[in-house]
């Protein structure tokens, strides 16, 4: 489980370093003042800035549902292979919706990797109440 957090937390800050990147490149090439950064309002911005910005608030949301449980798992020694595999499949997941959002963009597409990865972490935390002594 651990090592499948530290893939999550990668992911967050590879996103977070994508949305940095973006947010200067657009104030160095004088598309974005930087008084809109104050308050993320005023300007219109390009899509890359709203999209990089959902993308890392994203991984903040759900994903602490996911550390939590994974943390439990963890701290009451709990060794279970289904969970494993929900946690990686969580991962995936997330990483997919990650690209998904970034690239191309396909609502539906980007809902059924969100769906995939609820899904995952509620039989994560299934399993952990099934398993806790």
């Amino acid at each position: 489980m651990l090592y499948a957090m530290c893939a999550l937390v990668l992911l967050t800050f590879v996103v977070g370093w994508l949305a940095i990147t973006a947010r200067f490149a657009l104030v160095k090439a004088g598309q974005v003042s930087r008084s809109y950064f104050k308050l993320m309002q005023g300007d219109k911005v390009p899509e890359v800035i709203i999209k990089t910005t959902r993308c890392f608030n994203n991984l903040f949301e759900v994903p602490v549902l996911f550390y939590v449980v994974c943390s439990l798992f963890i701290a009451l020694s709990i060794e279970s292979a289904p969970g494993l595999i929900m946690a990686w499949l969580f991962v995936l997941a997330r990483a997919a919706q990650v690209y998904i959002h970034l690239s191309y963009n396909h609502p539906l597409h980007r809902a059924y990797a969100f769906g995939i990865g609820n899904a995952a972490v509620l039989v994560l935390w299934v399993d952990l109440l099934v398993r806790q002594r």
